[in-house]
């Protein structure tokens, strides 16, 4: 099964590769991921080692259900023919109502499909007041225009 963009990879085509992964996490839908990654994808999340798409999918429906309204922006930072390293922000509320901007970067890599072999993550959150929001696109996809990280000063 081939998830294009292919390596190897050009400045476009892994643009493209975070926006999907971006638009795929917005959609909070486990399954969806892990389509993504190899059967036997090896992850680092903060202190957490994962490994397979069980794995992952399991991961990631825990984490979506503490993690409320949660709202993701992926940026490119540099790529090589198989890797690409992104920087992302995402807000989300706990069910006490507390608000956190987590702040990260991810290497991944991947194989020949274009499917990812292996994803680093390194996360820190801050908690933030509600006022304090930046990401107030209705759940699900960022729209084009919404200012990128950058933009945001973040």
């Amino acid at each position: 099964m081939n998830r294009p963009p292919l390596p190897p990879f050009d400045a476009t085509s892994a643009a493209l590769k975070v926006r999907l992964a971006e638009d795929a996490w917005n959609s909070r839908d486990p399954a969806r991921v892990a389509l993504a990654y190899t059967p036997d994808s090896r992850w680092r999340n903060r202190d957490r080692f994962i490994q397979g798409r069980a794995a992952i999918e399991a991961f990631l429906t825990e984490k979506w259900q503490r993690e409320q309204e949660y709202r993701l922006i992926k940026e490119l930072w540099a790529f090589t023919e198989q890797r690409i390293a992104v920087r992302f922000a995402y807000e989300w509320r706990d069910h006490s109502g507390q608000w956190y901007r987590a702040y990260g970067n991810e290497n991944w890599e991947f194989d020949a499909h274009g499917l990812m072999a292996i994803r680093h993550a390194s996360i820190n959150d801050l908690a933030i007041a509600e006022a304090d929001r930046l990401f107030h696109w209705p759940q699900g996809r960022r729209p084009d225009d919404h200012p990128s990280l950058s933009a945001l000063g973040l």
